[in-house]
């Protein structure tokens, strides 16, 4: 007799031309591992089979449920629509045997969680919400990629994005998270040296400190050559902290999020009533995450740990 929450599970894939079996739910849960992780070799890991096992088990239910649940794309493996409803099933099946494991293991916040989010959001907003949720969740595992990029529109392997402004996706959800501040930033050695600007005018004859204009993807972040389009790079690079180390040294005028120039007292923020840019962070989920308890708990720990940084994140023009 099978479990209410497996009948469920299975009853899921009921649209879905299915062959004279009913899929495996083993063949179901090895198909959420790698729609976790967007890899065959991660899933294998996981759940300690090789990579040939998972391959042959994918290709088991697919024959199951006569048709394709996985799609190669350039970041990994990617659910077909077919996919998505079996992965749909899968996490019926996996409630089902946490349910025979514990009461409450059909809600435990374990597994791994992989997010991507740029420098300053992944040191100073989720490693700290992260360490947090874990105090209290020690088998939570969660994985953070630093980039500065756009929202991808294949995002196998990712559970949550945090990107630098609105995200134009598709089958996935967008969130609005908080909105930050950045501002020129110069060491009071670099001052000493050189003067501080009164006006845009005079700030446009020191050197940048940035990110590398070629390689910036992020069309919110090209403030320094709207507002002063005639400042010569300096030392530029692709990382934030890279930023505000060469910015203290005094290679030129930073323009560093506040919530990260802020903690350094050798900096001082350039024309603040001037210089004042607000750029919004986004949160893409893909559909399949947003169920998951882990995935659930990190997006809850994330916001709490941005409004506790509220102050931080609007910086402190007088400072």
């Amino acid at each position: 007799m099978q479990f209410p929450i497996l009948a469920m599970a299975i009853s899921a894939l009921g649209m879905c031309r299915i062959a004279d079996v009913n899929p495996d739910p083993q063949d179901l849960l090895v198909l959420l591992a790698v729609s976790r992780s967007g890899r065959y070799t991660t899933a294998a890991t996981t759940l300690g089979l090789n990579h040939t096992t998972v391959a042959r088990r994918i290709s088991a239910l697919e024959t199951a449920l006569g048709g394709r649940v996985l799609a190669r794309t350039i970041g990994g493996w990617e659910l077909s629509d077919l996919g998505r409803r079996a992965v749909q099933a899968a996490e019926g099946v996996e409630s089902a045997v946490r349910l025979l494991q514990s009461p409450d293991a059909a809600t435990a916040v374990t597994g791994v969680v992989r997010l991507s989010a740029t420098d300053g959001f992944s040191a100073y907003v989720a490693a700290p919400a992260v360490a947090a949720l874990q105090r209290d969740h020690p088998a939570l595992q969660v994985e953070i990629v630093t980039v500065t990029r756009r929202a991808l529109q294949q995002r196998s392997g990712l559970d949550i994005e945090v990107v630098v402004g609105r995200p134009q996706v598709h089958r996935a959800e967008a969130f609005h998270l908080a909105d930050y501040t950045l501002g020129m930033y110069a060491s009071r050695d670099y001052l000493d040296a050189h003067g501080a600007p009164a006006d845009l005018g005079e700030l446009a004859q020191h050197p940048l400190v940035y990110f590398i204009d070629s390689m910036l993807l992020v069309d919110d972040l090209d403030a320094p050559r709207r507002l002063v389009p005639t400042m010569r790079d300096s030392l530029t690079s692709t990382n934030v902290f890279v930023h505000v180390e060469a910015t203290r040294a005094g290679a030129g005028i930073g323009l560093l999020p506040c919530f990260v120039a802020d903690r350094h007292p050798d900096l001082v923020r350039i024309l603040p009533g001037v210089v004042d840019e607000h750029l919004p962070y986004w949160m893409v989920l893909r559909p399949e995450s947003l169920t998951r308890p882990a995935v659930a708990a990190v997006v809850e720990a994330l916001r709490r740990r941005l409004a506790d940084m509220a102050d931080q994140l609007e910086g402190a023009p007088g400072r």
